[in-house]
Parts: C-alpha cells; sequence; structure tokens
C-alpha cells in the first residue's frame, strides 16, 4: 500500500527522496508486485493536487468499506484506535487517517506501507505491531531502494 507522504514525493521532484518513490514504483511493477491506493490516501492527496495526476493505471483502488471500520477480521479501524494513545504534538486527524489506513491493510492482508513519514504513520506501524495488534511493515523512502521489500526479504546477490 502506499500513502499520501508516498505520492507527494512522487508527483514533485524536488522532493528529497522523489527517486527513491520512483524506483519503489518501478521495481513493483517489474516485480508484479501489486500496489493499492486507498481512498483514504486519494482523497489527501486531492487537497493539494489532483488526484487524476498520478499514474492511477498502475495501482489497485482500495475503497474504505464498512469492514474496515466495524470487526471483520482481528483488528478494525476502532479497535486498534482504541488500542493505541496519541502522542503530544500528534494531529489528531492525521493519526485517525492513519489508523484508518492501517486497519485497512490490515483486514486486506496487505503487509507494507510504503511512506515518507517517518513521525506519525511508521511510528504507530511499529507501535501496533511490537504491541502485536499487527504485522504491518513500513517501508521508508528515508532508508532509500532496498529490493528486499519486494522479493519477500531476499536481497539480489548482485544488486540492483
Amino acid at each position: 500500500m502506499v500513502d499520501t507522504s508516498f505520492l507527494i514525493t512522487l508527483a514533485d521532484p524536488a522532493r528529497r527522496h522523489h527517486e527513491t518513490a520512483k524506483t519503489y514504483l518501478r521495481e513493483s511493477l517489474k516485480a508484479n508486485v501489486p500496489l493499492y491506493l486507498s481512498a483514504i490516501v486519494a482523497s489527501e492527496f486531492q487537497v493539494k493536487q489532483a488526484v487524476t495526476d498520478l499514474p492511477l493505471r498502475n495501482f489497485i483502488i482500495l475503497p474504505f468499506n464498512i469492514d474496515h471500520a466495524m470487526p471483520c477480521h482481528a483488528m478494525t479501524a476502532g479497535l486498534l484506535m482504541r488500542s493505541i494513545s496519541r502522542d503530544p504534538g500528534d494531529e489528531r486527524n492525521s493519526v485517525k487517517d492513519d489508523v484508518k489506513l492501517i486497519a485497512q491493510a490490515v483486514c486486506e492482508s496487505i503487509t507494507h506501507v510504503m511512506t515518507e513519514d517517518e513521525r506519525t504513520l511508521a511510528k504507530y506501524i511499529k507501535r501496533l505491531a511490537d504491541a502485536g495488534e499487527c504485522s504491518l511493515r513500513a517501508i521508508l523512502l528515508a532508508h532509500g531502494f532496498d529490493a528486499a521489500w519486494l522479493n519477500e526479504g531476499q536481497s539480489s546477490f548482485l544488486g540492483t
């Protein structure tokens, strides 16, 4: 799954990790790794830029459904929100949307989220995973491209 910060970075060549975002998109497509785009993320992106500016044909659009809000699986947005507390300084709306994305990923058996957001989304993913609430992992653009994320943890012997 991709988050809003990933898309903003992908769409803006002036962003620090733009090349990394492009590489993840290109290599994911090459490796036939499905890329999910949540309707939540699309609406956040649309606030500042038209979502139609994105290469939408490369993503599987994932609506936010009642299943993601109510008990359909082990974890849902409501249950996850109750199980974590928001850190001081973290904007309530951002955390709420991040938890919705986490719940959606968990309900859809998505294993990773590509993000540039280390301060909130990645932090809450790690906190919930450490608490045993989910097994979701964040792929941080700040760490550069790592092909192992796309190959079930296997690094290329020869590099890419």
